[in-house]
């Protein structure tokens, strides 16, 4: 079949027009029993009906198949089932053809799913004008998202799925179309990506086969045919890094991969394998709300993980950390998620030496101050992380003025205390001492200002000035990082005497409220006394002014 000479390598049973077909090699489904409902194979879609496999009446003759027919037919057709089982792969083979050798391997013959299954055609002719005949359903090479219908055809179909014993899910095709290599190609007609383009052809293998092109240690490369050809993803995504796989392998996932583990993380492991979707997208597993959940799926797999020996509570911890709190829970798109610290495709984001080093990529003044700080050495010295030895690194919790000072609860008493490091803890009780003086006057001057502004009076020039005394506080907060209590105080001390002026100016107003409550009531007291008085008044000249006229009116 497909560019065979007529009369080379013909088959034992190349005259043999008998519709019974036997096909033990490829593991054919049995024969149905007569007057059983004829269920079609699958691979049957593309060959007339008068071609399919039908029941076990010879010629379609009604009548029982005779025990020593039946022995006579089977020793025929098992003598030539190797060359009537498949003409087409019988003279593929024959001229070297390499689809054909592939195909021995291939989950589907293994299956017993013929080339007719996708080709079409009758692979039981061994002329070639009969077997590629149009009319008895050859339809060659499909050609583009072809390709893939044709693959649906069985692997959409649930039933076809169950009688093959595959447990496979049925859904591929429209996972496909709708993901990002769903997309229409440049040429406009077809598909970006098809089965084919990482399963292959012919040499279709299963995931977990060490040679299928998708296996765990197979995928990164599959996928580093488009990805990391610059050219080809200019057309599509310019703008996407074609390094993903060279970062790959400097990371613990690569280099793990290199070396045959099977259950680190690839590229499918993250990204998904039908339905992968932009990063921008929300249903894509690499959305940044969804990145935690897809890390833990291995990370937080405690069995699963049990062999590399590491903690599986990360993603616990980090929801109720004040990094998951704004992503998982406010929506905060801007906070980090594991591949903020950790990178995504190489072990750590380009420039960085250590995870410690990312936390100043967000914060950066305060990863400065301590690089300058006297902390810097000791911890290099004793090899501590930096942000991490105070602030936790999965389970961050919000940074409250509780972490500073010398309390059992502050982070500074678990190494200083007045016996071992007495500087350090006169340094920390200091500040801690001043940052509570700094909040509770920012606070008595925000009450006052919120005071006056209740009571109707012009504040806003010391509301401006609250911001300022705000502003102190946080910056007092960062400078807590150069661990130099002079810094420190001049900082707090500025805080301090805004809030000192904010406090005397709202105060100002309060008192200038009541000053104006009192006038206004001896203002009215006044003007009433003086209305009543004049109203007495004008009665008298009344009465006086009535009297004179009662006199007149007798005389």
């Amino acid at each position: 079949m497909g560019g065979g000479r007529r009369g080379a390598r013909h088959s034992p049973l190349r005259h043999c027009r008998t519709p019974l077909v036997a096909r033990p090699v490829l593991g054919q489904e049995e024969l149905e029993r007569p007057g059983e409902q004829v269920h079609h194979l699958p691979w049957d879609l593309h060959r007339p009906v008068h071609h399919r496999f039908h029941d076990s009446r010879v010629g379609g003759v009604s009548k029982p198949v005779h025990l020593l027919s039946a022995l006579v037919f089977a020793g025929l057709l098992f003598a030539g089932s190797l060359g009537a089982a498949d003409q087409c792969l019988i003279c593929h083979t024959g001229q070297g053809d390499k689809p054909s050798a592939l195909f021995r391997h291939d989950v589907h013959f293994l299956k017993g799913i013929p080339c007719s299954g996708c080709h079409g055609g009758n692979p039981n002719a061994a002329e070639v004008e009969q077997a590629m005949n149009p009319k008895e359903g050859f339809i060659g090479v499909p050609k583009g998202d072809n390709v893939s219908r044709m693959c649906a055809a069985c692997h959409s179909d649930s039933a076809r799925m169950r009688r093959l014993g595959s447990s496979l899910p049925t859904d591929q095709l429209e996972s496909l179309q709708s993901s990002v290599h769903g997309r229409l190609s440049i040429s406009g007609s077809e598909r970006l990506a098809r089965c084919t383009t990482c399963h292959g052809a012919h040499g279709i293998r299963r995931v977990k086969d060490p040679l299928s092109p998708v296996s765990p240690l197979n995928v990164v490369r599959t996928c580093a045919h488009c990805h990391s050809n610059a050219a080809f993803m200019r057309m599509y995504n310019p703008s996407l890094a074609v390094d993903q796989v060279e970062k790959y392998r400097t990371s613990v996932h690569g280099t793990r991969n290199a070396k045959g583990d099977v259950k680190v993380a690839e590229c499918a492991s993250c990204h998904g394998s039908h339905d992968i979707h932009s990063a921008k997208d929300v249903k894509s597993r690499v959305y940044p709300t969804n990145i935690p959940s897809t890390c833990s799926t291995c990370h937080g797999n405690a069995a699963y993980m049990v062999e590399y020996h590491i903690p599986t509570d990360q993603f616990e911890k980090f929801s109720k950390s004040v990094h998951g709190v704004a992503l998982l829970q406010k929506g905060d798109l801007g906070a980090p998620a594991c591949n903020s610290c950790h990178g995504n495709h190489g072990a750590a984001p380009p420039g960085i030496e250590s995870v410690s080093k990312v936390c100043g990529s967000c914060h950066a003044l305060n990863a400065d101050l301590f690089s300058a700080s006297p902390h810097k050495k000791v911890f290099d010295e004793a090899d501590l992380p930096e942000c991490e030895t105070c602030h936790g690194n999965h389970e961050i919790v919000a940074a409250t003025d509780k972490l500073l000072g010398v309390t059992p609860e502050a982070v500074c008493s678990q190494c200083h205390s007045p016996e071992e490091n007495p500087r350090g803890y006169a340094a920390a009780r200091l500040m801690r001492q001043l940052t509570d003086s700094l909040q509770s006057s920012e606070k008595r001057a925000a009450s006052l200002v919120s005071e006056a502004e209740q009571k109707g009076m012009e504040i806003s020039e010391a509301k401006f000035k609250l911001r300022d005394a705000r502003q102190a506080r946080m910056q007092a907060r960062t400078m807590v990082h150069a661990f130099d209590p002079k810094k420190f105080e001049e900082v707090a001390d500025r805080g301090l005497g805004v809030a000192g002026v904010v406090q005397v100016e709202a105060q100002q107003s309060v008192d200038e409220y009541y000053f104006r409550r009192v006038g206004l009531l001896a203002a009215t007291l006044i003007i009433t006394t003086l209305a009543v008085s004049l109203y007495l008044l004008i009665r008298r000249i009344e009465r006086k002014q009535r009297a004179l006229n009662h006199v007149g009116r007798r005389t």
